[in-house]
């Protein structure tokens, strides 16, 4: 370690600062008043639509009168009379009870209910199930 010269710092001292007020910050009532106090020029905008959310329901409005214009009556179809009458009479025929024919095609006892009620939505899939199991046809001409 002979001839080595003396060891100095290389380091620059280090500050550590408050990060500025943000925005927030800024618009308190304390840090206005103080502000004011020192004379500071402010400045108060009312911005358009502050704080209210009529731009999101501005748009409805004009659909609100077209729907309360509307007089079509949109539902549903529904499993009709005679679909739900010869589901029952083949089911009968076979000496089936609901929850049997449910487990023959692979669907739940409330299912088979919905259709001999005349309840359920028609899907085209589950009608072909009962006309297999029951062996008769259940939609189209008889």
């Amino acid at each position: 370690m002979s001839g080595v010269g003396p060891i100095t710092q290389d380091w620059e001292p280090v500050v550590i600062r408050k990060k500025a007020p943000n925005a927030a910050a800024r618009k308190d009532e304390k840090t206005v008043n103080a502000a004011r106090r020192a004379g500071a020029e402010i400045e108060a905008l009312k911005k358009f639509n502050a704080g209210t959310n009529k731009a999101a329901s501005s748009s409805t409005s004009l659909n609100t009168k077209k729907l309360d214009d509307e007089t079509e009556n949109l539902t549903h179809e529904r499993v009709p009379s005679e679909l739900k009458k010869a589901i029952m009479q083949a089911r009968l025929d076979k000496k089936l009870t609901q929850a049997q024919l449910a487990q023959l095609i692979n669907e739940k006892p409330q299912v088979i209910q919905e259709y001999e009620s005349g309840k359920a939505i028609p899907n085209q899939q589950i009608i072909g199930k009962l006309e297999r199991a029951l062996g008769t046809k259940l939609r189209g001409k008889k």
